[in-house]
Protein backbone atom coordinates (compact mmCIF):
# COMPACT_ATOMS: atom_id res chain seq x y z
CA UNK A 1 0.00 0.00 0.00
CA UNK A 2 2.83 2.37 0.93
CA UNK A 3 4.50 1.72 -2.41
CA UNK A 4 1.20 2.52 -4.08
CA UNK A 5 1.03 5.95 -2.37
CA UNK A 6 4.66 6.66 -3.25
CA UNK A 7 3.93 5.83 -6.89
CA UNK A 8 0.89 8.13 -6.93
CA UNK A 9 2.93 10.98 -5.39
CA UNK A 10 5.70 10.40 -7.94
CA UNK A 11 3.24 10.47 -10.84
CA UNK A 12 1.65 13.65 -9.46
CA UNK A 13 5.06 15.31 -9.25
CA UNK A 14 5.78 14.32 -12.84
CA UNK A 15 2.42 15.69 -13.95
CA UNK A 16 3.02 18.91 -12.02
CA UNK A 17 6.44 19.30 -13.62
CA UNK A 18 4.85 18.66 -17.02
CA UNK A 19 2.20 21.33 -16.37
CA UNK A 20 4.94 23.72 -15.23
CA UNK A 21 6.95 22.95 -18.36
CA UNK A 22 3.93 23.55 -20.57
CA UNK A 23 3.14 26.75 -18.70
CA UNK A 24 6.76 27.88 -19.03
CA UNK A 25 6.75 27.08 -22.76
CA UNK A 26 3.49 28.97 -23.15
CA UNK A 27 4.84 32.00 -21.32
CA UNK A 28 8.07 31.82 -23.34
CA UNK A 29 6.04 31.74 -26.56
CA UNK A 30 4.02 34.75 -25.40
CA UNK A 31 7.11 36.73 -24.39
CA UNK A 32 9.00 35.83 -27.55
CA UNK A 33 6.72 36.00 -30.57
CA UNK A 34 7.68 34.59 -33.94
CA UNK A 35 8.74 37.17 -36.50
CA UNK A 36 8.40 37.03 -40.28
CA UNK A 37 9.73 39.80 -42.52
CA UNK A 38 8.39 39.51 -46.08
CA UNK A 39 10.18 41.73 -48.58
CA UNK A 40 9.04 42.30 -52.16
CA UNK A 41 11.51 43.56 -54.78
CA UNK A 42 10.81 46.67 -56.91
CA UNK A 43 7.09 46.63 -56.09
CA UNK A 44 5.14 49.69 -57.23
CA UNK A 45 3.31 51.47 -54.40
CA UNK A 46 -0.11 51.11 -56.00
CA UNK A 47 0.33 47.54 -57.22
CA UNK A 48 -1.38 45.78 -54.30
CA UNK A 49 -5.01 45.90 -53.28
CA UNK A 50 -4.57 47.57 -49.90
CA UNK A 51 -2.89 50.59 -51.51
CA UNK A 52 -5.58 50.96 -54.16
CA UNK A 53 -4.90 48.63 -57.08
CA UNK A 54 -8.04 47.56 -58.93
CA UNK A 55 -6.28 45.50 -61.60
CA UNK A 56 -3.77 43.36 -59.66
CA UNK A 57 -5.26 40.81 -57.24
CA UNK A 58 -3.63 40.39 -53.81
CA UNK A 59 -6.31 38.89 -51.52
CA UNK A 60 -3.86 37.36 -49.04
CA UNK A 61 -1.91 40.57 -48.52
CA UNK A 62 -5.12 42.56 -48.35
CA UNK A 63 -6.44 40.31 -45.59
CA UNK A 64 -3.25 40.77 -43.57
CA UNK A 65 -3.44 44.53 -44.11
CA UNK A 66 -7.12 44.83 -43.26
CA UNK A 67 -6.61 42.87 -40.04
CA UNK A 68 -3.36 44.60 -39.18
CA UNK A 69 -1.73 48.01 -39.38
CA UNK A 70 -1.15 49.86 -42.65
CA UNK A 71 1.71 52.35 -42.38
CA UNK A 72 0.61 55.26 -44.56
CA UNK A 73 4.04 56.84 -44.24
CA UNK A 74 6.22 53.75 -44.37
CA UNK A 75 9.70 54.13 -45.88
CA UNK A 76 12.85 52.20 -46.65
CA UNK A 77 16.29 53.74 -46.14
CA UNK A 78 17.38 53.83 -49.79
CA UNK A 79 15.67 53.91 -53.18
CA UNK A 80 17.36 50.81 -54.59
CA UNK A 81 18.03 47.20 -53.60
CA UNK A 82 21.35 46.61 -51.85
CA UNK A 83 21.62 49.61 -49.51
CA UNK A 84 17.93 49.31 -48.62
CA UNK A 85 18.47 45.69 -47.56
CA UNK A 86 21.58 46.62 -45.59
CA UNK A 87 19.56 49.15 -43.59
CA UNK A 88 16.70 46.72 -43.05
CA UNK A 89 18.72 43.73 -41.80
CA UNK A 90 20.98 45.78 -39.50
CA UNK A 91 18.43 48.29 -38.23
CA UNK A 92 21.03 50.99 -38.92
CA UNK A 93 21.28 53.56 -41.68
CA UNK A 94 23.67 52.07 -44.23
CA UNK A 95 25.45 55.44 -44.39
CA UNK A 96 26.72 54.63 -40.89
CA UNK A 97 28.98 51.98 -42.43
CA UNK A 98 29.50 53.27 -45.97
CA UNK A 99 27.40 50.83 -48.02
CA UNK A 100 25.47 52.84 -50.61
CA UNK A 101 25.66 50.69 -53.72
CA UNK A 102 24.50 47.31 -55.04
CA UNK A 103 27.15 44.78 -54.07
CA UNK A 104 28.19 42.23 -56.68
CA UNK A 105 28.18 38.52 -55.94
CA UNK A 106 31.93 37.93 -55.79
CA UNK A 107 32.70 34.51 -54.25
CA UNK A 108 36.42 35.13 -53.70
CA UNK A 109 36.37 38.73 -52.49
CA UNK A 110 36.61 38.65 -48.71
CA UNK A 111 35.96 42.41 -48.39
CA UNK A 112 32.99 43.02 -50.68
CA UNK A 113 29.99 42.53 -48.38
CA UNK A 114 27.96 43.79 -45.45
CA UNK A 115 30.71 45.00 -43.06
CA UNK A 116 31.39 42.64 -40.20
CA UNK A 117 31.21 45.53 -37.78
CA UNK A 118 27.42 45.25 -38.18
CA UNK A 119 25.02 42.71 -36.65
CA UNK A 120 21.89 41.58 -38.45
CA UNK A 121 18.61 41.39 -36.54
CA UNK A 122 18.87 37.62 -37.03
CA UNK A 123 22.20 37.53 -35.18
CA UNK A 124 20.76 39.56 -32.32
CA UNK A 125 17.78 37.19 -32.05
CA UNK A 126 19.89 34.08 -32.53
CA UNK A 127 21.64 34.95 -29.27
CA UNK A 128 18.23 35.04 -27.60
CA UNK A 129 17.32 31.48 -28.59
CA UNK A 130 15.55 32.10 -31.89
CA UNK A 131 15.75 29.77 -34.85
CA UNK A 132 16.63 32.10 -37.72
CA UNK A 133 16.25 31.71 -41.47
CA UNK A 134 16.46 33.62 -44.72
CA UNK A 135 14.74 32.40 -47.86
CA UNK A 136 15.24 34.15 -51.19
CA UNK A 137 17.51 37.03 -52.14
CA UNK A 138 20.54 38.01 -50.03
CA UNK A 139 22.50 40.60 -52.10
CA UNK A 140 24.86 41.55 -49.25
CA UNK A 141 28.03 39.71 -50.23
CA UNK A 142 28.82 36.42 -51.96
CA UNK A 143 32.02 35.18 -50.34
CA UNK A 144 32.33 32.78 -47.41
CA UNK A 145 32.50 35.37 -44.64
CA UNK A 146 29.45 37.25 -45.86
CA UNK A 147 27.23 34.22 -46.47
CA UNK A 148 23.90 34.39 -44.58
CA UNK A 149 24.86 31.33 -42.49
CA UNK A 150 27.71 33.40 -41.06
CA UNK A 151 25.64 36.55 -40.53
CA UNK A 152 23.17 35.20 -38.02
CA UNK A 153 20.94 32.95 -40.12
CA UNK A 154 20.78 29.29 -39.12
CA UNK A 155 19.13 28.40 -42.41
CA UNK A 156 19.38 29.71 -45.96
CA UNK A 157 17.63 28.72 -49.17
CA UNK A 158 17.93 31.00 -52.17
CA UNK A 159 20.63 32.98 -53.95
CA UNK A 160 23.29 35.45 -52.82
CA UNK A 161 23.29 37.52 -56.03
CA UNK A 162 21.20 40.60 -56.77
CA UNK A 163 18.79 38.81 -59.09
CA UNK A 164 17.80 35.44 -60.51
CA UNK A 165 15.83 33.91 -63.35
CA UNK A 166 12.40 32.58 -62.31
CA UNK A 167 12.23 29.32 -64.22
CA UNK A 168 14.68 26.42 -63.87
CA UNK A 169 15.51 26.70 -67.55
CA UNK A 170 18.21 29.28 -68.15
CA UNK A 171 16.90 32.46 -69.76
CA UNK A 172 18.44 35.03 -72.04
CA UNK A 173 15.76 37.63 -71.35
CA UNK A 174 17.80 39.38 -68.67
CA UNK A 175 21.54 39.72 -68.44
CA UNK A 176 23.50 42.24 -66.35
CA UNK A 177 25.53 44.30 -68.81
CA UNK A 178 29.24 44.96 -68.50
CA UNK A 179 30.28 47.64 -70.95
CA UNK A 180 28.47 48.05 -74.27
CA UNK A 181 27.08 45.27 -76.40
CA UNK A 182 29.90 43.93 -78.54
CA UNK A 183 32.49 44.97 -75.96
CA UNK A 184 34.69 42.04 -74.83
CA UNK A 185 33.61 42.85 -71.27
CA UNK A 186 29.92 42.35 -72.10
CA UNK A 187 29.01 39.41 -69.88
CA UNK A 188 26.66 38.08 -67.25
CA UNK A 189 28.91 37.63 -64.24
CA UNK A 190 26.62 38.47 -61.33
CA UNK A 191 25.23 34.98 -60.76
CA UNK A 192 21.64 35.31 -61.93
CA UNK A 193 21.76 31.91 -63.60
CA UNK A 194 23.65 29.99 -60.95
CA UNK A 195 21.93 27.16 -59.04
CA UNK A 196 20.12 27.94 -55.82
CA UNK A 197 21.78 26.92 -52.59
CA UNK A 198 20.56 25.50 -49.31
CA UNK A 199 23.00 26.64 -46.68
CA UNK A 200 26.39 25.83 -48.27
CA UNK A 201 25.19 23.17 -50.71
CA UNK A 202 23.49 23.19 -54.08
CA UNK A 203 19.71 22.96 -53.81
CA UNK A 204 16.85 21.82 -56.01
CA UNK A 205 15.15 24.37 -58.26
CA UNK A 206 12.45 22.61 -60.26
CA UNK A 207 9.50 25.01 -60.33
CA UNK A 208 8.69 28.70 -60.61
CA UNK A 209 11.07 30.44 -58.21
CA UNK A 210 8.53 32.47 -56.21
CA UNK A 211 6.50 29.33 -55.56
CA UNK A 212 9.62 27.39 -54.53
CA UNK A 213 10.57 30.09 -52.03
CA UNK A 214 7.05 30.18 -50.56
CA UNK A 215 6.91 26.41 -50.11
CA UNK A 216 10.29 26.39 -48.42
CA UNK A 217 9.12 29.13 -46.06
CA UNK A 218 6.13 26.96 -45.10
CA UNK A 219 8.48 24.04 -44.42
CA UNK A 220 10.67 26.24 -42.24
CA UNK A 221 7.64 27.28 -40.16
CA UNK A 222 6.44 23.71 -39.73
CA UNK A 223 9.93 22.58 -38.75
CA UNK A 224 10.41 25.21 -36.06
CA UNK A 225 8.26 23.24 -33.57
CA UNK A 226 8.18 25.03 -30.17
CA UNK A 227 11.25 27.18 -30.72
CA UNK A 228 10.55 30.86 -31.47
CA UNK A 229 11.64 31.67 -35.00
CA UNK A 230 12.59 34.66 -37.12
CA UNK A 231 12.17 34.23 -40.87
CA UNK A 232 13.30 36.76 -43.49
CA UNK A 233 11.41 35.87 -46.68
CA UNK A 234 13.06 38.02 -49.36
CA UNK A 235 11.28 37.51 -52.66
CA UNK A 236 12.90 38.78 -55.85
CA UNK A 237 9.41 39.27 -57.31
CA UNK A 238 8.42 41.39 -59.13
CA UNK A 239 12.01 42.41 -60.06
CA UNK A 240 13.09 41.79 -63.67
CA UNK A 241 13.28 39.57 -65.65
CA UNK A 242 9.55 39.76 -66.28
CA UNK A 243 8.67 36.05 -66.15
CA UNK A 244 5.54 34.35 -64.85
CA UNK A 245 3.52 31.15 -65.37
CA UNK A 246 1.33 31.38 -68.48
CA UNK A 247 -1.84 30.36 -66.63
CA UNK A 248 -1.41 33.24 -64.18
CA UNK A 249 -0.63 35.72 -66.96
CA UNK A 250 -3.92 34.64 -68.54
CA UNK A 251 -5.79 35.98 -65.48
CA UNK A 252 -4.70 39.48 -66.45
CA UNK A 253 -6.14 39.79 -69.95
CA UNK A 254 -7.78 43.01 -68.79
CA UNK A 255 -4.31 44.62 -68.75
CA UNK A 256 -3.43 45.64 -72.30
CA UNK A 257 0.32 46.06 -71.96
CA UNK A 258 2.05 42.64 -72.09
CA UNK A 259 4.89 43.70 -69.78
CA UNK A 260 2.56 44.97 -67.09
CA UNK A 261 0.42 41.86 -67.56
CA UNK A 262 3.41 39.63 -66.74
CA UNK A 263 4.45 41.94 -63.89
CA UNK A 264 0.92 41.63 -62.44
CA UNK A 265 1.12 37.84 -62.64
CA UNK A 266 4.44 37.90 -60.75
CA UNK A 267 2.78 39.83 -57.92
CA UNK A 268 -0.17 37.44 -58.01
CA UNK A 269 2.09 34.40 -57.52
CA UNK A 270 3.88 36.17 -54.67
CA UNK A 271 0.52 36.83 -53.02
CA UNK A 272 -0.43 33.17 -53.44
CA UNK A 273 2.88 32.26 -51.78
CA UNK A 274 2.13 34.55 -48.84
CA UNK A 275 -1.15 32.67 -48.53
CA UNK A 276 0.87 29.43 -48.31
CA UNK A 277 2.94 30.93 -45.50
CA UNK A 278 -0.16 32.07 -43.58
CA UNK A 279 -1.71 28.60 -44.00
CA UNK A 280 1.42 27.05 -42.48
CA UNK A 281 1.11 29.39 -39.50
CA UNK A 282 -2.54 28.45 -39.06
CA UNK A 283 -1.89 24.71 -39.28
CA UNK A 284 0.87 24.90 -36.68
CA UNK A 285 -1.13 27.17 -34.36
CA UNK A 286 1.46 29.94 -34.67
CA UNK A 287 -0.49 32.67 -36.47
CA UNK A 288 -1.76 34.35 -33.30
CA UNK A 289 1.72 34.94 -31.91
CA UNK A 290 3.55 35.80 -35.13
CA UNK A 291 4.43 39.31 -36.26
CA UNK A 292 4.31 39.55 -40.04
CA UNK A 293 5.92 42.57 -41.65
CA UNK A 294 5.43 43.15 -45.36
CA UNK A 295 7.10 45.86 -47.43
CA UNK A 296 9.03 46.46 -50.65
CA UNK A 297 12.76 47.18 -50.80
CA UNK A 298 12.12 50.33 -52.83
CA UNK A 299 9.62 51.80 -55.26
CA UNK A 300 8.69 50.34 -58.62
CA UNK A 301 10.56 51.19 -61.80
CA UNK A 302 10.16 54.85 -62.70
CA UNK A 303 9.02 55.89 -66.19
CA UNK A 304 11.67 55.58 -68.89
CA UNK A 305 12.52 58.25 -71.48
CA UNK A 306 9.29 57.50 -73.33
CA UNK A 307 7.24 57.82 -70.16
CA UNK A 308 6.55 54.08 -69.98
CA UNK A 309 6.78 51.90 -66.91
CA UNK A 310 5.23 48.54 -66.04
CA UNK A 311 5.03 49.48 -62.34
CA UNK A 312 2.56 51.91 -60.79
CA UNK A 313 3.84 54.04 -57.92
CA UNK A 314 0.39 55.52 -57.49
CA UNK A 315 0.21 59.17 -56.61
CA UNK A 316 3.89 59.43 -55.75
CA UNK A 317 6.50 61.17 -57.87
CA UNK A 318 9.21 59.19 -59.70
CA UNK A 319 10.23 55.67 -58.59
CA UNK A 320 13.15 53.36 -57.95
CA UNK A 321 16.42 55.28 -57.56
CA UNK A 322 14.78 58.64 -56.86
CA UNK A 323 14.89 60.88 -53.80
CA UNK A 324 11.25 61.75 -54.46
CA UNK A 325 8.51 59.78 -52.70
CA UNK A 326 8.24 57.14 -55.42
CA UNK A 327 11.74 55.91 -54.60
CA UNK A 328 11.38 55.00 -50.94
CA UNK A 329 7.73 55.40 -49.89
CA UNK A 330 6.57 51.77 -50.02
CA UNK A 331 3.60 49.52 -49.21
CA UNK A 332 4.26 48.60 -45.58
CA UNK A 333 2.12 46.64 -43.10
CA UNK A 334 2.34 44.82 -39.76
CA UNK A 335 0.03 41.96 -38.77
CA UNK A 336 0.05 40.50 -35.26
CA UNK A 337 -3.25 39.07 -33.96
CA UNK A 338 -1.90 38.47 -30.47
CA UNK A 339 -0.34 41.89 -30.10
CA UNK A 340 -3.48 43.83 -29.10
CA UNK A 341 -2.64 46.45 -31.71
CA UNK A 342 -4.94 49.23 -32.79
CA UNK A 343 -5.55 48.01 -36.30
CA UNK A 344 -6.15 50.32 -39.24
CA UNK A 345 -4.05 53.08 -40.75
CA UNK A 346 -1.11 54.63 -38.93
CA UNK A 347 0.11 58.05 -40.10
CA UNK A 348 3.39 58.48 -38.19
CA UNK A 349 6.78 58.24 -39.90
CA UNK A 350 7.84 54.58 -39.99
CA UNK A 351 11.08 53.16 -41.38
CA UNK A 352 12.37 49.73 -42.35
CA UNK A 353 14.89 50.41 -39.57
CA UNK A 354 12.06 49.87 -37.10
CA UNK A 355 11.71 46.20 -38.01
CA UNK A 356 15.01 45.28 -36.34
CA UNK A 357 14.32 47.49 -33.33
CA UNK A 358 10.84 46.01 -32.85
CA UNK A 359 12.03 42.42 -33.31
CA UNK A 360 14.95 42.80 -30.90
CA UNK A 361 12.76 44.46 -28.26
CA UNK A 362 10.02 41.82 -28.40
CA UNK A 363 12.44 38.90 -28.78
CA UNK A 364 14.74 40.13 -26.01
CA UNK A 365 17.57 40.07 -28.51
CA UNK A 366 21.15 41.22 -28.06
CA UNK A 367 21.42 45.02 -27.84
CA UNK A 368 25.20 45.20 -27.59
CA UNK A 369 27.41 46.66 -30.29
CA UNK A 370 26.44 49.49 -32.61
CA UNK A 371 23.20 51.25 -31.59
CA UNK A 372 20.05 50.68 -33.64
CA UNK A 373 18.57 53.65 -35.49
CA UNK A 374 15.04 52.25 -35.53
CA UNK A 375 12.26 52.43 -32.95
CA UNK A 376 10.16 49.72 -31.33
CA UNK A 377 6.81 50.31 -33.05
CA UNK A 378 4.62 48.32 -30.68
CA UNK A 379 4.08 51.03 -28.01
CA UNK A 380 2.87 53.37 -30.77
CA UNK A 381 0.48 50.75 -32.09
CA UNK A 382 -1.01 49.75 -28.75
CA UNK A 383 -1.62 53.35 -27.66
CA UNK A 384 1.04 53.31 -24.96
CA UNK A 385 2.86 56.06 -26.88
CA UNK A 386 1.39 58.72 -29.14
CA UNK A 387 2.75 60.68 -32.07
CA UNK A 388 5.28 59.66 -34.69
CA UNK A 389 8.04 57.12 -33.99
CA UNK A 390 10.47 59.40 -35.85
CA UNK A 391 10.78 63.18 -35.90
CA UNK A 392 12.74 62.90 -39.15
CA UNK A 393 13.95 60.31 -41.66
CA UNK A 394 17.07 60.61 -43.82
CA UNK A 395 18.39 59.37 -47.18
CA UNK A 396 21.74 59.61 -48.95
CA UNK A 397 23.03 58.27 -52.27
CA UNK A 398 26.75 57.56 -52.65
CA UNK A 399 27.85 60.23 -50.18
CA UNK A 400 27.53 63.40 -52.26
CA UNK A 401 25.23 62.66 -55.20
CA UNK A 402 21.83 63.14 -53.58
CA UNK A 403 20.09 63.58 -50.25
CA UNK A 404 16.68 63.82 -48.61
CA UNK A 405 15.30 64.58 -45.17
CA UNK A 406 11.65 64.28 -44.21
CA UNK A 407 9.72 65.40 -41.16
CA UNK A 408 5.97 65.03 -40.74
CA UNK A 409 5.56 68.55 -42.06
CA UNK A 410 8.14 68.95 -44.84
CA UNK A 411 10.69 67.29 -47.12
CA UNK A 412 13.96 68.74 -48.44
CA UNK A 413 15.82 66.88 -51.19
CA UNK A 414 18.33 66.94 -54.01
CA UNK A 415 17.53 64.56 -56.84
CA UNK A 416 19.96 61.97 -58.13
CA UNK A 417 19.82 62.59 -61.86
CA UNK A 418 22.07 65.65 -62.06
CA UNK A 419 19.72 67.56 -64.37
CA UNK A 420 18.81 70.16 -61.76
CA UNK A 421 21.48 71.02 -59.16
CA UNK A 422 18.97 72.91 -57.02
CA UNK A 423 17.44 71.24 -53.95
CA UNK A 424 13.66 71.13 -53.59
CA UNK A 425 11.42 71.72 -50.59
CA UNK A 426 7.87 70.41 -50.22
CA UNK A 427 5.05 70.84 -47.73
CA UNK A 428 4.21 67.20 -46.94
CA UNK A 429 0.98 68.05 -45.13
CA UNK A 430 -0.59 70.03 -47.97
CA UNK A 431 1.43 68.61 -50.87
CA UNK A 432 2.41 64.97 -50.14
CA UNK A 433 2.87 64.26 -53.85
CA UNK A 434 5.61 66.91 -54.24
CA UNK A 435 4.09 69.12 -56.89
CA UNK A 436 5.16 72.60 -55.68
CA UNK A 437 8.74 73.53 -54.78
CA UNK A 438 8.89 75.98 -51.84
CA UNK A 439 12.68 76.16 -51.48
CA UNK A 440 12.81 79.87 -52.37
CA UNK A 441 9.77 80.78 -50.28
CA UNK A 442 10.02 78.83 -47.02
CA UNK A 443 13.67 79.59 -46.30
CA UNK A 444 13.36 79.09 -42.54
CA UNK A 445 11.98 75.57 -43.02
CA UNK A 446 14.68 74.85 -45.59
CA UNK A 447 17.40 75.92 -43.12
CA UNK A 448 15.87 73.82 -40.34
CA UNK A 449 15.77 70.68 -42.50
CA UNK A 450 19.28 71.30 -43.80
CA UNK A 451 20.54 71.45 -40.22
CA UNK A 452 18.72 68.24 -39.34
CA UNK A 453 20.36 66.45 -42.27
CA UNK A 454 23.84 67.86 -41.60
CA UNK A 455 23.67 66.89 -37.92
CA UNK A 456 22.59 63.36 -38.89
CA UNK A 457 25.32 63.05 -41.52
CA UNK A 458 28.23 64.14 -39.29
CA UNK A 459 28.96 60.68 -37.97
CA UNK A 460 28.38 58.80 -41.23
CA UNK A 461 30.99 57.20 -43.49
CA UNK A 462 31.60 57.91 -47.14
CA UNK A 463 30.65 55.06 -49.47
CA UNK A 464 33.54 52.58 -49.65
CA UNK A 465 32.28 50.11 -52.29
CA UNK A 466 31.99 50.02 -56.08
CA UNK A 467 28.58 49.91 -57.75
CA UNK A 468 27.94 46.46 -59.22
CA UNK A 469 28.50 47.30 -62.89
CA UNK A 470 31.73 49.20 -62.24
CA UNK A 471 32.92 46.51 -59.87
CA UNK A 472 32.29 43.78 -62.42
CA UNK A 473 34.14 45.70 -65.12
CA UNK A 474 37.07 46.42 -62.78
CA UNK A 475 37.21 42.76 -61.77
CA UNK A 476 37.38 41.57 -65.38
CA UNK A 477 40.03 44.17 -66.18
CA UNK A 478 41.98 42.94 -63.15
CA UNK A 479 42.00 39.41 -64.52
CA UNK A 480 43.13 40.74 -67.92
CA UNK A 481 45.96 42.78 -66.40
CA UNK A 482 47.06 39.85 -64.25
CA UNK A 483 47.29 37.65 -67.33
CA UNK A 484 49.18 40.28 -69.33
CA UNK A 485 51.65 40.78 -66.48
CA UNK A 486 52.20 37.03 -66.24
CA UNK A 487 52.82 36.84 -70.00
CA UNK A 488 55.45 39.61 -69.77
CA UNK A 489 57.06 37.87 -66.83
CA UNK A 490 57.16 34.59 -68.71
CA UNK A 491 58.81 36.29 -71.72
CA UNK A 492 61.66 37.47 -69.50
CA UNK A 493 62.49 33.99 -68.30
CA UNK A 494 65.42 32.24 -69.94
CA UNK A 495 64.77 29.13 -71.96
CA UNK A 496 66.00 25.95 -70.37
CA UNK A 497 68.93 24.45 -72.31
CA UNK A 498 69.68 20.80 -71.75
CA UNK A 499 73.20 19.52 -72.48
Amino acid sequence: MRRHYVLIIFLCLLAFQGINAQDKAGRLSESKPNIIVILADDLGYKDVGFTGSKEIFTPNLDKLANNGVIFKNGYVTHPFCGPSRAGLVTGRYQARFGLEINLTNSPFDMYNGLPKTEQTFAKRLQKSGYKTGIIGKWHLGGSYGFHPNRRGFDYFYGFVSGGHNYFPELTEKYRPLIGKKGDPLYAANEGTKQPLTRNDKLAEFDEYLTTALSKDAARFIKGSKDQPFCLYLAYNAPHKPLEAPEDVIAKYKHIKDPNRRTYAAMIDVMDQGIGTVVDALKKTGKLENTLIFFLSDNGGHRPDKKGYTFADNGPFKEGKGSMHEGGSHVPFILHWPGGNLKTGEFDGLVSALDIAATAVALGKGDTSGKPLDGKNLIPYLTGEKSGSPHDALFWRIETNKAFAVRTEQAKFLLENWGKDPNPKLYDMEKDPYESTDLSNKAKKTRAELAKLWNDWNKGNKANIFLQAGKYQKTRLELYKKLYEDLVKEAEKKKTLIVE
